[in-house]
Protein backbone atom coordinates (compact mmCIF):
# COMPACT_ATOMS: atom_id res chain seq x y z
CA UNK A 1 0.00 0.00 0.00
CA UNK A 2 1.42 3.30 -0.73
CA UNK A 3 0.00 7.16 0.17
CA UNK A 4 -1.97 8.53 -2.02
CA UNK A 5 -0.29 10.90 -4.26
CA UNK A 6 -1.75 12.39 -7.41
CA UNK A 7 1.03 14.35 -8.79
CA UNK A 8 3.00 10.93 -8.95
CA UNK A 9 1.00 10.10 -11.73
CA UNK A 10 1.34 11.76 -14.89
CA UNK A 11 -1.28 12.89 -16.46
CA UNK A 12 -3.87 15.64 -18.36
CA UNK A 13 -4.80 17.72 -15.41
CA UNK A 14 -3.50 21.02 -16.90
CA UNK A 15 -5.09 19.91 -20.16
CA UNK A 16 -8.26 19.82 -18.45
CA UNK A 17 -7.56 22.93 -16.51
CA UNK A 18 -7.14 24.58 -20.27
CA UNK A 19 -10.39 23.25 -21.79
CA UNK A 20 -12.50 24.32 -18.76
CA UNK A 21 -10.87 28.20 -18.69
CA UNK A 22 -11.37 28.24 -22.43
CA UNK A 23 -14.92 27.02 -22.11
CA UNK A 24 -15.61 29.19 -19.36
CA UNK A 25 -14.25 32.54 -21.42
CA UNK A 26 -16.28 31.48 -24.27
CA UNK A 27 -19.11 31.00 -22.71
CA UNK A 28 -18.40 34.36 -21.04
CA UNK A 29 -17.93 36.12 -24.17
CA UNK A 30 -21.47 34.64 -25.35
CA UNK A 31 -22.87 36.16 -22.45
CA UNK A 32 -21.38 39.43 -22.20
CA UNK A 33 -22.02 40.15 -26.24
CA UNK A 34 -25.98 39.06 -25.76
CA UNK A 35 -26.37 41.02 -22.38
CA UNK A 36 -24.62 44.00 -24.55
CA UNK A 37 -26.53 43.58 -27.83
CA UNK A 38 -29.61 43.13 -25.27
CA UNK A 39 -28.61 46.56 -23.95
CA UNK A 40 -28.93 48.57 -27.27
CA UNK A 41 -32.06 46.62 -29.05
CA UNK A 42 -35.43 46.19 -27.86
CA UNK A 43 -35.48 43.63 -30.37
CA UNK A 44 -32.61 41.29 -29.57
CA UNK A 45 -34.26 41.69 -25.81
CA UNK A 46 -37.38 40.40 -26.84
CA UNK A 47 -36.08 37.68 -29.03
CA UNK A 48 -33.48 36.45 -26.04
CA UNK A 49 -37.15 36.17 -23.89
CA UNK A 50 -39.24 34.14 -26.57
CA UNK A 51 -36.58 31.94 -26.95
CA UNK A 52 -36.21 31.45 -23.24
CA UNK A 53 -39.80 30.80 -23.34
CA UNK A 54 -40.15 28.44 -25.86
CA UNK A 55 -37.21 26.15 -24.46
CA UNK A 56 -39.01 26.43 -20.92
CA UNK A 57 -42.11 25.09 -23.09
CA UNK A 58 -39.88 21.86 -24.49
CA UNK A 59 -38.40 21.14 -21.24
CA UNK A 60 -42.18 21.44 -19.39
CA UNK A 61 -43.86 19.63 -22.40
CA UNK A 62 -40.88 16.90 -22.53
CA UNK A 63 -40.92 13.12 -21.36
CA UNK A 64 -38.45 14.07 -18.79
CA UNK A 65 -38.83 13.28 -14.57
CA UNK A 66 -39.89 16.86 -13.23
CA UNK A 67 -38.04 16.93 -10.45
CA UNK A 68 -34.95 17.76 -13.36
CA UNK A 69 -36.87 20.01 -15.55
CA UNK A 70 -37.69 22.20 -12.66
CA UNK A 71 -34.89 23.81 -11.87
CA UNK A 72 -33.62 24.32 -15.71
CA UNK A 73 -37.01 25.95 -16.13
CA UNK A 74 -36.58 27.91 -12.62
CA UNK A 75 -32.98 28.90 -13.61
CA UNK A 76 -33.76 29.72 -17.38
CA UNK A 77 -36.93 31.78 -16.46
CA UNK A 78 -35.05 33.99 -13.83
CA UNK A 79 -31.80 34.74 -15.75
CA UNK A 80 -32.61 33.70 -19.89
CA UNK A 81 -28.85 34.03 -21.23
CA UNK A 82 -27.21 32.58 -18.31
CA UNK A 83 -30.18 29.50 -18.36
CA UNK A 84 -30.05 29.00 -21.62
CA UNK A 85 -26.68 28.49 -22.23
CA UNK A 86 -25.95 26.16 -19.43
CA UNK A 87 -28.90 24.30 -20.69
CA UNK A 88 -27.82 24.16 -24.17
CA UNK A 89 -24.01 23.27 -22.88
CA UNK A 90 -24.80 20.77 -19.95
CA UNK A 91 -28.60 19.63 -19.71
CA UNK A 92 -29.50 19.36 -23.11
CA UNK A 93 -28.66 15.21 -23.44
CA UNK A 94 -28.57 13.47 -26.71
CA UNK A 95 -27.93 16.74 -29.15
CA UNK A 96 -25.23 15.24 -30.82
CA UNK A 97 -26.94 14.35 -34.26
CA UNK A 98 -23.79 12.59 -35.55
CA UNK A 99 -23.20 10.10 -32.81
CA UNK A 100 -26.92 9.45 -33.39
CA UNK A 101 -26.77 8.65 -36.74
CA UNK A 102 -23.80 6.86 -36.25
CA UNK A 103 -25.65 4.95 -33.73
CA UNK A 104 -28.43 3.94 -35.83
CA UNK A 105 -26.56 2.92 -38.99
CA UNK A 106 -24.73 0.46 -37.05
CA UNK A 107 -27.97 -1.04 -35.66
CA UNK A 108 -29.11 -0.81 -38.99
CA UNK A 109 -25.68 -2.50 -40.55
CA UNK A 110 -25.98 -5.49 -37.85
CA UNK A 111 -29.72 -6.03 -37.08
CA UNK A 112 -28.94 -9.35 -36.00
CA UNK A 113 -26.28 -9.07 -34.00
CA UNK A 114 -28.21 -9.54 -30.61
CA UNK A 115 -31.48 -11.96 -31.13
CA UNK A 116 -33.80 -12.47 -28.34
CA UNK A 117 -34.44 -16.86 -28.06
CA UNK A 118 -38.16 -16.50 -27.35
CA UNK A 119 -37.87 -20.56 -25.76
CA UNK A 120 -35.60 -18.97 -22.49
CA UNK A 121 -38.31 -15.75 -22.35
CA UNK A 122 -40.94 -18.73 -22.29
CA UNK A 123 -39.48 -20.13 -19.73
CA UNK A 124 -38.71 -17.22 -17.83
CA UNK A 125 -42.19 -16.93 -17.76
CA UNK A 126 -43.40 -19.94 -16.37
CA UNK A 127 -40.85 -19.52 -13.42
CA UNK A 128 -41.71 -16.00 -13.02
CA UNK A 129 -43.83 -14.06 -14.92
CA UNK A 130 -43.15 -10.62 -13.05
CA UNK A 131 -38.89 -11.23 -13.70
CA UNK A 132 -39.92 -12.42 -17.18
CA UNK A 133 -41.70 -8.91 -17.76
CA UNK A 134 -38.25 -7.39 -16.82
CA UNK A 135 -36.28 -9.33 -19.21
CA UNK A 136 -38.83 -8.31 -21.89
CA UNK A 137 -38.61 -5.03 -21.04
CA UNK A 138 -34.72 -4.83 -21.38
CA UNK A 139 -34.84 -6.70 -24.38
CA UNK A 140 -37.82 -4.43 -26.27
CA UNK A 141 -36.06 -1.09 -25.18
CA UNK A 142 -32.59 -1.81 -25.01
CA UNK A 143 -32.13 -4.64 -27.48
CA UNK A 144 -30.20 -6.75 -24.71
CA UNK A 145 -31.52 -10.32 -24.58
CA UNK A 146 -31.80 -12.32 -21.48
CA UNK A 147 -29.81 -15.45 -22.44
CA UNK A 148 -29.16 -19.23 -20.80
CA UNK A 149 -25.88 -21.07 -20.71
CA UNK A 150 -24.18 -18.80 -18.76
CA UNK A 151 -22.50 -18.59 -15.24
CA UNK A 152 -22.08 -15.65 -13.64
CA UNK A 153 -19.54 -15.17 -10.68
CA UNK A 154 -20.07 -12.52 -8.18
CA UNK A 155 -16.95 -10.99 -6.62
CA UNK A 156 -17.90 -8.68 -2.94
CA UNK A 157 -14.66 -7.15 -3.24
CA UNK A 158 -13.02 -5.38 -6.37
CA UNK A 159 -9.68 -6.80 -5.43
CA UNK A 160 -11.20 -10.47 -6.18
CA UNK A 161 -12.41 -9.05 -9.20
CA UNK A 162 -8.94 -7.65 -10.90
CA UNK A 163 -7.42 -10.79 -9.94
CA UNK A 164 -9.79 -12.63 -11.73
CA UNK A 165 -10.01 -10.12 -14.90
CA UNK A 166 -5.92 -10.86 -14.99
CA UNK A 167 -6.01 -14.58 -14.90
CA UNK A 168 -8.64 -14.26 -17.54
CA UNK A 169 -7.11 -12.20 -19.54
CA UNK A 170 -3.57 -14.82 -19.69
CA UNK A 171 -5.52 -17.14 -21.13
CA UNK A 172 -6.87 -14.69 -24.05
CA UNK A 173 -6.53 -16.73 -27.65
CA UNK A 174 -8.32 -14.11 -30.41
CA UNK A 175 -9.80 -10.93 -29.35
CA UNK A 176 -9.27 -8.77 -25.76
CA UNK A 177 -11.60 -5.31 -25.68
CA UNK A 178 -11.25 -3.81 -22.78
CA UNK A 179 -14.01 -0.22 -22.07
CA UNK A 180 -13.93 2.15 -19.05
CA UNK A 181 -14.61 5.27 -17.30
CA UNK A 182 -11.14 5.73 -15.96
CA UNK A 183 -7.59 3.96 -16.25
CA UNK A 184 -5.16 5.68 -14.34
CA UNK A 185 -1.29 4.88 -15.72
CA UNK A 186 -0.08 3.31 -12.63
CA UNK A 187 0.37 0.02 -10.58
CA UNK A 188 -2.83 -1.32 -11.08
CA UNK A 189 -3.25 -1.20 -14.32
CA UNK A 190 0.90 -1.74 -14.56
CA UNK A 191 0.03 -5.44 -14.07
CA UNK A 192 -2.79 -5.68 -17.32
CA UNK A 193 -0.64 -3.95 -19.77
CA UNK A 194 1.84 -6.24 -19.25
CA UNK A 195 -0.71 -8.99 -19.86
CA UNK A 196 -1.70 -7.22 -22.22
CA UNK A 197 1.47 -6.44 -24.41
CA UNK A 198 2.54 -10.26 -23.69
CA UNK A 199 -1.09 -11.03 -25.68
CA UNK A 200 -0.49 -8.61 -28.46
CA UNK A 201 2.68 -9.94 -29.45
CA UNK A 202 1.09 -13.31 -29.65
CA UNK A 203 -1.48 -11.94 -32.22
CA UNK A 204 -4.28 -11.45 -29.56
CA UNK A 205 -6.27 -8.18 -30.88
CA UNK A 206 -6.04 -5.90 -28.17
CA UNK A 207 -8.50 -3.12 -28.03
CA UNK A 208 -8.75 -0.21 -25.09
CA UNK A 209 -11.17 2.18 -24.95
CA UNK A 210 -11.34 4.80 -22.43
CA UNK A 211 -13.55 8.48 -21.28
CA UNK A 212 -10.83 11.23 -21.54
CA UNK A 213 -13.07 13.11 -18.46
CA UNK A 214 -12.71 9.87 -16.45
CA UNK A 215 -9.01 9.52 -16.78
CA UNK A 216 -8.28 12.93 -17.46
CA UNK A 217 -6.46 13.27 -13.83
CA UNK A 218 -4.81 9.41 -14.83
CA UNK A 219 -3.21 9.52 -17.79
CA UNK A 220 -1.00 12.05 -19.87
CA UNK A 221 -0.55 12.04 -24.06
CA UNK A 222 1.97 9.26 -24.17
CA UNK A 223 -0.28 6.84 -22.74
CA UNK A 224 -1.69 6.16 -26.52
CA UNK A 225 1.51 6.27 -27.92
CA UNK A 226 3.39 3.82 -25.55
CA UNK A 227 -0.16 1.19 -25.69
CA UNK A 228 0.45 1.48 -29.76
CA UNK A 229 4.04 0.74 -29.42
CA UNK A 230 2.73 -2.58 -27.31
CA UNK A 231 0.49 -3.56 -30.53
CA UNK A 232 -2.51 -2.38 -28.24
CA UNK A 233 -5.48 -0.07 -30.52
CA UNK A 234 -6.63 2.77 -28.23
CA UNK A 235 -8.96 4.94 -28.46
CA UNK A 236 -10.68 7.94 -26.59
CA UNK A 237 -14.19 8.76 -25.72
CA UNK A 238 -15.22 11.81 -26.58
CA UNK A 239 -12.42 13.90 -26.09
CA UNK A 240 -11.71 17.39 -24.35
CA UNK A 241 -11.73 20.21 -26.60
CA UNK A 242 -11.22 23.81 -25.75
CA UNK A 243 -14.74 25.17 -27.77
CA UNK A 244 -18.27 24.61 -26.61
CA UNK A 245 -19.16 21.37 -27.43
CA UNK A 246 -23.09 20.39 -26.20
CA UNK A 247 -21.81 16.44 -26.43
CA UNK A 248 -19.05 16.66 -23.54
CA UNK A 249 -21.17 16.43 -21.15
CA UNK A 250 -22.42 12.68 -22.08
CA UNK A 251 -19.75 10.44 -20.57
CA UNK A 252 -18.55 6.43 -21.20
CA UNK A 253 -19.29 5.65 -17.72
CA UNK A 254 -19.20 1.61 -18.77
CA UNK A 255 -16.51 -0.50 -17.25
CA UNK A 256 -16.32 -3.72 -19.35
CA UNK A 257 -14.08 -6.41 -20.31
CA UNK A 258 -14.51 -9.06 -22.76
CA UNK A 259 -11.94 -11.80 -23.79
CA UNK A 260 -12.72 -13.96 -26.90
CA UNK A 261 -16.40 -13.38 -26.74
CA UNK A 262 -16.28 -16.08 -24.25
CA UNK A 263 -15.71 -14.26 -20.56
CA UNK A 264 -16.75 -11.14 -19.45
CA UNK A 265 -16.56 -8.99 -16.58
CA UNK A 266 -18.55 -5.51 -15.39
CA UNK A 267 -19.29 -3.85 -12.43
CA UNK A 268 -18.30 -0.83 -10.65
CA UNK A 269 -14.72 -0.41 -10.61
CA UNK A 270 -12.47 1.42 -12.52
CA UNK A 271 -8.41 0.63 -13.30
CA UNK A 272 -7.43 2.89 -10.98
CA UNK A 273 -5.10 2.43 -7.73
CA UNK A 274 -7.84 4.05 -5.39
CA UNK A 275 -10.32 1.31 -6.56
CA UNK A 276 -8.11 -1.55 -5.85
CA UNK A 277 -7.18 -0.26 -2.12
CA UNK A 278 -3.71 0.74 -3.38
CA UNK A 279 -4.21 4.20 -2.06
CA UNK A 280 -6.93 6.04 0.25
CA UNK A 281 -8.21 9.36 -0.87
CA UNK A 282 -10.95 8.34 1.23
CA UNK A 283 -10.32 5.59 3.28
CA UNK A 284 -11.32 1.91 2.64
CA UNK A 285 -12.83 1.79 -1.09
CA UNK A 286 -15.55 -0.64 -1.31
CA UNK A 287 -16.27 -1.57 -4.81
CA UNK A 288 -18.40 -5.36 -6.41
CA UNK A 289 -18.05 -6.99 -9.81
CA UNK A 290 -19.45 -10.11 -11.64
CA UNK A 291 -17.20 -12.19 -14.35
CA UNK A 292 -19.45 -13.95 -16.99
CA UNK A 293 -18.60 -17.04 -19.16
CA UNK A 294 -21.18 -18.13 -22.18
CA UNK A 295 -23.76 -17.11 -23.96
CA UNK A 296 -24.53 -13.69 -22.11
CA UNK A 297 -20.97 -11.98 -22.91
CA UNK A 298 -22.29 -11.59 -26.48
CA UNK A 299 -24.56 -8.21 -24.96
CA UNK A 300 -21.47 -6.98 -23.95
CA UNK A 301 -19.18 -7.74 -27.09
CA UNK A 302 -21.88 -5.85 -29.05
CA UNK A 303 -21.89 -3.43 -26.19
CA UNK A 304 -18.44 -2.26 -26.73
CA UNK A 305 -18.42 -2.43 -30.71
CA UNK A 306 -21.33 -0.42 -30.52
CA UNK A 307 -19.71 2.79 -28.46
CA UNK A 308 -16.09 1.66 -30.19
CA UNK A 309 -17.46 2.30 -34.07
CA UNK A 310 -19.93 5.17 -33.03
CA UNK A 311 -16.85 7.31 -32.59
CA UNK A 312 -15.08 6.14 -35.95
CA UNK A 313 -16.51 3.28 -37.42
CA UNK A 314 -13.55 1.13 -38.39
CA UNK A 315 -15.01 -2.77 -38.73
CA UNK A 316 -16.26 -4.31 -41.55
CA UNK A 317 -17.22 -7.53 -40.01
CA UNK A 318 -18.87 -8.08 -36.50
CA UNK A 319 -18.92 -11.44 -37.39
CA UNK A 320 -15.75 -13.09 -36.57
CA UNK A 321 -16.14 -11.34 -33.00
CA UNK A 322 -19.62 -12.59 -32.63
CA UNK A 323 -19.49 -16.63 -33.48
CA UNK A 324 -21.49 -18.63 -31.76
CA UNK A 325 -20.13 -20.34 -28.90
CA UNK A 326 -20.42 -23.63 -27.37
CA UNK A 327 -20.60 -23.61 -23.45
CA UNK A 328 -22.51 -25.64 -21.11
CA UNK A 329 -22.91 -23.49 -17.85
CA UNK A 330 -22.76 -25.26 -14.19
CA UNK A 331 -26.42 -23.56 -13.29
CA UNK A 332 -29.34 -23.21 -15.27
CA UNK A 333 -29.95 -19.43 -14.32
CA UNK A 334 -31.06 -16.36 -16.95
CA UNK A 335 -28.42 -13.94 -17.58
CA UNK A 336 -28.90 -10.47 -19.26
CA UNK A 337 -26.27 -7.90 -19.42
CA UNK A 338 -27.35 -4.94 -20.97
CA UNK A 339 -26.59 -1.05 -21.79
CA UNK A 340 -27.75 2.26 -21.53
CA UNK A 341 -27.53 5.50 -23.83
CA UNK A 342 -28.55 8.73 -23.75
CA UNK A 343 -29.28 9.02 -27.06
CA UNK A 344 -32.27 7.12 -27.24
CA UNK A 345 -34.90 8.91 -24.62
CA UNK A 346 -35.18 5.66 -22.68
CA UNK A 347 -33.91 5.41 -18.83
CA UNK A 348 -33.34 1.69 -19.06
CA UNK A 349 -30.73 1.62 -15.87
CA UNK A 350 -33.90 4.36 -14.04
CA UNK A 351 -36.25 1.63 -15.12
CA UNK A 352 -34.68 -1.30 -14.52
CA UNK A 353 -34.15 -0.27 -10.77
CA UNK A 354 -37.55 0.57 -10.35
CA UNK A 355 -38.89 -2.26 -12.22
CA UNK A 356 -37.21 -4.37 -8.96
CA UNK A 357 -38.35 -2.28 -6.58
CA UNK A 358 -42.09 -2.35 -7.73
CA UNK A 359 -42.04 -6.51 -7.86
CA UNK A 360 -40.65 -6.68 -4.81
CA UNK A 361 -42.23 -8.00 -1.73
CA UNK A 362 -40.32 -8.58 0.80
CA UNK A 363 -36.57 -6.41 0.60
CA UNK A 364 -34.36 -4.25 -1.57
CA UNK A 365 -31.10 -3.24 -1.17
CA UNK A 366 -29.07 -0.84 -2.39
CA UNK A 367 -25.75 0.00 -2.51
CA UNK A 368 -24.84 3.65 -4.62
CA UNK A 369 -21.73 6.63 -4.17
CA UNK A 370 -24.65 9.09 -5.25
CA UNK A 371 -28.32 9.49 -4.44
CA UNK A 372 -30.04 12.06 -6.43
CA UNK A 373 -32.77 10.54 -7.95
CA UNK A 374 -36.45 11.10 -9.90
CA UNK A 375 -40.05 12.19 -7.54
CA UNK A 376 -40.53 8.84 -9.33
CA UNK A 377 -38.13 6.61 -8.55
CA UNK A 378 -38.50 8.28 -4.81
CA UNK A 379 -42.13 7.29 -4.87
CA UNK A 380 -41.45 3.84 -5.69
CA UNK A 381 -38.97 3.08 -2.93
CA UNK A 382 -41.70 4.84 -0.64
CA UNK A 383 -44.52 2.52 -1.89
CA UNK A 384 -42.39 -0.81 -1.20
CA UNK A 385 -41.50 0.39 1.91
CA UNK A 386 -45.28 1.39 2.65
CA UNK A 387 -46.62 -1.78 1.78
CA UNK A 388 -43.70 -3.69 4.08
CA UNK A 389 -40.73 -4.32 1.76
CA UNK A 390 -37.43 -3.81 3.89
CA UNK A 391 -35.90 -0.98 0.97
CA UNK A 392 -32.41 0.19 2.43
CA UNK A 393 -30.15 2.28 0.56
CA UNK A 394 -26.34 2.34 1.29
CA UNK A 395 -24.62 4.98 0.63
CA UNK A 396 -20.61 6.56 1.66
CA UNK A 397 -19.30 7.37 5.13
CA UNK A 398 -16.33 9.16 3.58
CA UNK A 399 -17.69 11.66 0.33
CA UNK A 400 -15.06 11.99 -2.70
CA UNK A 401 -17.72 15.20 -4.12
CA UNK A 402 -18.55 16.54 -0.83
CA UNK A 403 -21.12 19.38 -2.50
CA UNK A 404 -22.60 16.15 -4.21
CA UNK A 405 -22.42 14.39 -0.69
CA UNK A 406 -24.76 16.81 0.76
CA UNK A 407 -26.95 16.81 -2.13
CA UNK A 408 -26.95 13.06 -1.46
CA UNK A 409 -28.07 13.44 2.02
CA UNK A 410 -30.97 15.80 1.20
CA UNK A 411 -33.22 12.67 -0.11
CA UNK A 412 -32.99 11.10 3.40
CA UNK A 413 -35.53 12.62 5.62
CA UNK A 414 -38.44 12.09 2.37
CA UNK A 415 -37.19 8.49 2.27
CA UNK A 416 -36.95 8.10 5.93
CA UNK A 417 -40.50 9.56 6.10
CA UNK A 418 -42.24 7.06 4.05
CA UNK A 419 -40.63 4.25 5.66
CA UNK A 420 -36.68 3.97 3.87
CA UNK A 421 -33.74 2.82 5.85
CA UNK A 422 -30.52 4.32 5.25
CA UNK A 423 -27.50 3.21 5.69
CA UNK A 424 -23.67 5.19 5.30
CA UNK A 425 -20.49 2.79 4.72
CA UNK A 426 -18.35 4.39 7.64
CA UNK A 427 -14.82 2.89 6.62
CA UNK A 428 -14.34 5.13 3.87
CA UNK A 429 -16.19 5.14 0.34
CA UNK A 430 -18.73 2.99 -1.14
CA UNK A 431 -18.37 3.10 -4.69
CA UNK A 432 -20.24 -0.05 -6.02
CA UNK A 433 -23.93 -0.09 -7.55
CA UNK A 434 -25.97 -2.94 -7.09
CA UNK A 435 -29.18 -4.16 -6.33
CA UNK A 436 -30.82 -7.51 -4.59
CA UNK A 437 -34.23 -8.20 -3.86
CA UNK A 438 -35.96 -10.90 -2.34
CA UNK A 439 -33.45 -13.20 -3.00
CA UNK A 440 -34.36 -13.77 -6.60
CA UNK A 441 -33.39 -10.99 -8.85
CA UNK A 442 -30.26 -8.63 -8.44
CA UNK A 443 -28.32 -6.24 -10.60
CA UNK A 444 -24.45 -5.46 -10.36
CA UNK A 445 -23.20 -2.64 -12.63
CA UNK A 446 -21.94 0.86 -13.35
CA UNK A 447 -25.30 2.80 -13.10
CA UNK A 448 -25.38 4.84 -9.96
CA UNK A 449 -28.63 6.46 -8.65
CA UNK A 450 -27.97 10.20 -9.56
CA UNK A 451 -29.47 12.13 -12.30
CA UNK A 452 -25.87 11.74 -14.47
CA UNK A 453 -25.62 8.30 -14.18
CA UNK A 454 -29.38 7.65 -14.98
CA UNK A 455 -30.07 10.79 -18.03
CA UNK A 456 -27.08 11.59 -18.83
CA UNK A 457 -23.97 8.90 -19.70
CA UNK A 458 -23.80 5.63 -21.72
CA UNK A 459 -23.87 2.74 -18.98
CA UNK A 460 -24.04 -0.54 -18.99
CA UNK A 461 -25.31 -3.23 -15.91
CA UNK A 462 -26.18 -7.02 -15.44
CA UNK A 463 -29.63 -8.46 -14.76
CA UNK A 464 -29.08 -12.17 -12.80
CA UNK A 465 -31.82 -14.51 -11.68
CA UNK A 466 -32.46 -18.07 -10.39
CA UNK A 467 -27.91 -18.51 -9.99
CA UNK A 468 -26.22 -18.46 -7.15
CA UNK A 469 -24.22 -15.54 -7.13
CA UNK A 470 -27.62 -13.58 -6.39
CA UNK A 471 -27.09 -15.36 -3.17
CA UNK A 472 -23.40 -14.38 -2.91
CA UNK A 473 -24.87 -10.69 -3.28
CA UNK A 474 -27.46 -11.04 -0.37
CA UNK A 475 -24.44 -12.30 1.61
CA UNK A 476 -22.22 -9.59 0.61
CA UNK A 477 -25.38 -7.01 1.73
CA UNK A 478 -25.43 -9.00 5.42
CA UNK A 479 -21.65 -8.99 5.44
CA UNK A 480 -21.88 -4.79 4.65
CA UNK A 481 -24.41 -3.71 7.25
CA UNK A 482 -22.91 -4.43 10.52
CA UNK A 483 -20.09 -1.68 9.33
CA UNK A 484 -22.17 0.63 8.76
CA UNK A 485 -24.08 2.96 10.25
CA UNK A 486 -27.73 3.23 10.46
CA UNK A 487 -28.64 7.18 10.22
CA UNK A 488 -32.32 6.59 9.43
CA UNK A 489 -33.47 7.18 12.82
CA UNK A 490 -31.28 10.61 12.80
CA UNK A 491 -33.23 11.90 9.83
CA UNK A 492 -36.75 10.63 10.92
CA UNK A 493 -36.71 13.88 13.33
CA UNK A 494 -36.87 16.65 10.56
CA UNK A 495 -34.53 19.28 9.64
CA UNK A 496 -34.00 22.76 10.60
CA UNK A 497 -35.59 25.93 8.28
CA UNK A 498 -32.29 26.85 7.28
CA UNK A 499 -30.57 23.18 6.43
CA UNK A 500 -33.97 22.65 4.42
CA UNK A 501 -33.72 25.82 2.58
CA UNK A 502 -30.11 25.06 1.75
CA UNK A 503 -30.70 21.94 0.47
CA UNK A 504 -33.54 22.90 -1.33
CA UNK A 505 -31.17 25.70 -2.77
CA UNK A 506 -28.40 22.61 -3.54
CA UNK A 507 -31.10 20.38 -5.32
CA UNK A 508 -32.06 22.89 -7.52
CA UNK A 509 -28.64 22.42 -9.48
CA UNK A 510 -28.44 18.94 -8.87
CA UNK A 511 -28.63 18.26 -12.67
CA UNK A 512 -25.71 19.97 -13.14
CA UNK A 513 -23.29 17.81 -10.54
Amino acid sequence: MRAEDKTSVKNSVGRMAFVIVSVLFQVAWILLLILRLNKYSAVISVLSSVAALIVVLKIYGSNGNSAFKMPWIMLILAFPILGLSLYLLVGYSGVNAVIKKRYQELADEFPGSLVQDDAVLEDLEQKNPAVANQARYIWKYGRYPVCRNTDITYYPEAELGLAAQKEALAKAEHFIFMEYHAIEDSTAFDGIREILAAKAKEGVEVRVFYDDVGSVGFISPEFIRRMEADGIRCRVFNPLIPLLHVFMNNRDHRKITVIDGKVGFTGGYNLADEYFNLTHPYGQWKDTGVRLEGEAVRNLTVMFLELWNAIKHTDQDWGKYLKKITYESSENGFVQPYGDSPLDGEPVGENVYMNMVKSATKYAYFTTPYLIISDEFQRELGLAAKRGVDVRIVTPGIPDKKLVYKVTRSYYAGLVRDGVRIYEYTPGFLHAKQCVCDGETAVCGTINMDYRSLYLHFENGVFFTGCRAVQDMKKAFDDLFPVCREVTEQYRSGRSAAVRTWQCILRLFAPLM
